[in-house]
């Protein structure tokens, strides 16, 4: 089994700048759902152009938003038939209809 490539200094430095700017934007993501500031239709329409939105597991928006927690989302997604590793660019039309459905009620 091949270990991690390596890199240079420069290049690990740009790679980790690099995550944590991933992960401060899906955690700005998250508390904008958490706070209704963006809605879950809003969420799937921006994942079409947005590669950090695209990346994101379905399970995490889920449970970031309002009224559904780790238990409920993970029910949503089994009623609809989404895996728990499932990201949203990987959301199919009939499962992303499904969604808007189930958590704009």
């Amino acid at each position: 089994m091949p270990g991690p490539p390596q890199l240079t200094a420069e290049q690990r430095q740009a790679a980790l700048a690099k995550a944590g700017e991933v992960r401060r934007r899906r955690a700005d993501i998250k508390a904008k759902l958490k706070m209704r500031s963006m809605s879950l239709a809003d969420l799937l329409s921006q994942a079409e152009s947005d590669d950090v939105i695209a990346g994101t597991k379905v399970l995490t928006v889920l449970e970031s938003l309002p009224g559904l927690g780790k238990v409920r989302a993970r029910k949503v997604m089994d009623e609809i038939g989404i895996s728990d590793s499932r990201r949203i660019r990987g959301l199919g039309e009939q499962q992303r209809a499904s969604l808007l459905a189930r958590c704009s009620e």
